[in-house]
């Protein structure tokens, strides 16, 4: 897949092994079927590529992140049932064996499947104009991705909260809550999230890949079961850590007291 993209509601640019993806279908940046499939493929490429580390995610404009579903597209004949792509809708959440972390830049209006891509992220930063919601209860249907994330997430009572009243919430909550790492000034954010990029890109990325199968696989396993799975080197991520150059490489990095260099075997 070439990386320079800059046409089409899905653009993409390589910084190093930074891969930036931007969601652009004005005016809301709303997700069809067909732009659901082009990030699948986009996401699906990027977990396949050795070269790329870390993706930044983030929307093109000021008022809108992602509103989620394209309603008008769905007048017009998309199914809201229909093909999302690999990755499911937004080509991310249901994307198996994404073992790379994913930021998440909001920039604007967030809510509804918009708010399910977020979550599906690793990282989340938002501009201190940025707003949130779950309104799928007053169009009668369900928030599917957000019901089954969020309460893990969130306080319960919070979570329920959002989910029966589809009510919206700012920035300052959603960072009293947890769900972000941070609120940046809107000229601010995308500078700030290119700085947590480049510290992800300058990591282990082996490690990364570890962390990310034990905090998925583990999330419904008994503690004591998803340790000895560790211990046993049963997830195939620790396995290949623990057989790898990058593992010496941090032991005599910390010995010899200078910077690791990671290769990522």
């Amino acid at each position: 897949m070439s990386w320079d993209r800059n046409e089409g509601p899905v653009k993409t640019r390589v910084e190093g092994a930074v891969l930036e993806v931007t969601l652009d279908r004005p005016k809301a940046n709303a997700i069809d079927l067909v732009t659901s499939r082009i990030m699948g493929e986009t996401f699906r490429a990027f977990r396949d590529d050795d070269a790329l580390r870390v993706c930044l995610l983030r929307a093109e404009g000021d008022k809108f992140f992602c509103p989620g579903w394209d309603l008008k597209a769905a007048a017009d004949g998309d199914a809201v049932d229909g093909d999302y792509g690999v990755g499911g809708f937004g080509g991310l959440q249901e994307l198996p064996q994404m073992n790379k972390p994913v930021i998440c830049a909001v920039n604007g209006i967030c809510c509804g499947g918009g708010l399910e891509l977020a979550l599906s992220c690793d990282i989340i930063l938002a501009s201190e104009t940025a707003t949130f919601a779950l309104p799928e209860i007053r169009s009668g249907t369900v928030a599917d991705a957000a019901s089954i994330k969020l309460p893990k997430r969130i306080p319960y009572h919070v979570a329920m909260d959002l989910l029966l009243t589809g009510r919206w919430f700012d920035a300052e909550e959603a960072l009293r809550w947890g769900l972000l790492r941070e609120i940046c000034t809107p000229g601010d954010l995308l500078a700030k999230a290119w700085d947590l990029a480049r510290l992800l890109e300058s990591g282990p990325p082996l490690v990364y890949a570890a962390i990310k199968e034990v905090v998925r696989e583990a999330e419904d396993m008994r503690f004591q079961d998803a340790l000895n799975r560790i211990t046993r080197r049963q997830f195939a991520t620790v396995d290949r850590l623990y057989s790898s150059e990058d593992q010496l490489e941090g032991a005599r990095a910390f010995a010899e007291k200078r910077d690791p260099v990671w290769k990522g075997r």
